[in-house]
């Protein structure tokens, strides 16, 4: 019953970026959160995705308004951040 629910690294990381753009289908994210449960890099990767995704919406609606809006201070700060994401 549960080999439908396994699927490998590969397959994870793939559904877990459709996710983060609201395009995996319902049974993909059983799949993803099953795998999650059982593979600490894969929960890692989920995590480390979520962030940086949170990171540059926040920074797309910074820039909405503005050609160009990525000073080297906020390139910098950017970096900072994903390198505490890092671990």
């Amino acid at each position: 019953m549960f080999k439908k629910f396994i699927i490998n690294c590969d397959e994870a990381t793939t559904i877990c970026d459709k996710s983060q753009y609201k395009e995996a289908s319902f049974s993909e994210l059983v799949k993803l959160n099953w795998h999650i449960l059982t593979c600490k890099i894969c929960n890692l990767y989920s995590k480390q995705n979520r962030k940086m995704t949170s990171l540059f919406k926040m920074k797309s609606l910074d820039c909405k308004n503005q050609t160009n809006c990525m000073s080297k201070e906020d390139k910098e700060i950017l970096k900072k951040q994903i390198e505490e994401l890092k671990l």
